[in-house]
């Protein structure tokens, strides 16, 4: 007998960078997601398999309860030593999970390419979480670390504000359902980013003006969820686009590769990689493709609409 976990993708539409430090961020939990399918096993160990969305094994090992236990330092950074790390962490949130076990038999399953980025680790996180019992915002904490408000997307089915308030989350749900959605395109920038770079700028620089830059971001995510017309919406899309220009020391995606496009182009996540959203008045495929970008999702394909 097998027990599926499940948990929704993220996009991160406001707020970028700056919800480390406690801003509002508009999140959009994704129609894709992650599956976690848990069987008894034997021999003290769990046998691990992860598939992608085309159905092939990306990832596949043997993790011995005694691993999880120890979590032994490694040489180098793997995807094993990195799960073993996680579960270790759960582990000594939990104990009975592995204690109270003869051994595992574990597959994930993705809805979605993984270089998407759309919340391959969150929703492995979560979904851990929720097998073992524990708080997945505390097994991000003790594990990867971040914001959190990925895990929150993982959890919700409706559109969130996110902030933390003194390190915890607060996660509110909103109806986000404007007429112009069918204008709202997301698209797949080819490479995953790291986002290293813009972090390291970001927290060079954060302790310039963080309160007012708190305060300017917060209005524009108030302005974002707000917008009545697909005009306001774009503008104040571009306006948290030159917002965090300036903060990151970076250029916007659309002044670096898109600057002739007819319409609004906003970074989500990692600046310069996974997916941009573009709100435009008439139908941006043939332009995208154009350029290369043949991933182009509509609103309703990508985004959960209970």
């Amino acid at each position: 007998m097998s027990t599926t976990f499940y948990s929704n993708g993220k996009l991160l539409i406001t707020g970028e960078y700056l919800v480390l430090d406690g801003a509002k961020a508009f999140a959009l939990p994704t129609k894709f997601g992650q599956n976690l399918i848990v069987e008894n096993g034997s021999n003290q160990e769990i046998q691990w398999k992860s598939y992608n969305a085309d159905e092939k094994i990306w990832f596949e090992d043997t993790i011995s309860f005694n691993e999880i236990i120890t979590n032994p330092n490694p040489v180098t950074e793997t995807v094993k030593t990195t799960l073993i790390t996680i579960l270790h962490e759960a582990y000594l949130l939990n104990p009975a999970f592995i204690d109270n076990a003869e051994g595992y038999l574990v597959k994930t399953e993705l809805t979605f390419p993984k270089n998407w980025g759309l919340g391959t680790s969150s929703t492995l996180l979560n979904n851990i979480a929720q097998w073992t019992q524990i708080d997945a915002f505390t097994l991000l904490k003790n594990s990867f670390g971040g914001s959190g408000y990925d895990i929150a997307c993982a959890q919700n089915d409706t559109p969130i504000i996110y902030r933390l308030e003194n390190n915890l989350p607060v996660v509110e749900q909103i109806s986000f359902n404007p007429d112009f959605t069918n204008n709202i395109y997301f698209i797949y920038l080819n490479k995953k980013q790291s986002s290293k770079r813009a972090i390291n700028a970001y927290y060079n620089n954060k302790n310039n003006h963080l309160s007012q830059n708190i305060i300017d971001n917060n209005k524009i995510t108030d302005a974002v969820v707000n917008s009545k017309t697909l005009k306001e919406f774009a503008c104040t899309l571009e306006n948290h686009e030159i917002h965090l220009s300036d903060i990151l020391e970076l250029q916007t995606i659309k002044e670096m590769t898109f600057p002739d496009f007819n319409g609004a182009i906003k970074s989500l996540g990692a600046w310069g990689g996974d997916f941009v959203m573009v709100v435009s008045k008439e139908d941006p495929k043939a332009y995208f493709q154009s350029k290369g970008y043949e991933t182009i999702l509509s609103y309703d394909q990508m985004i959960l609409q209970k």
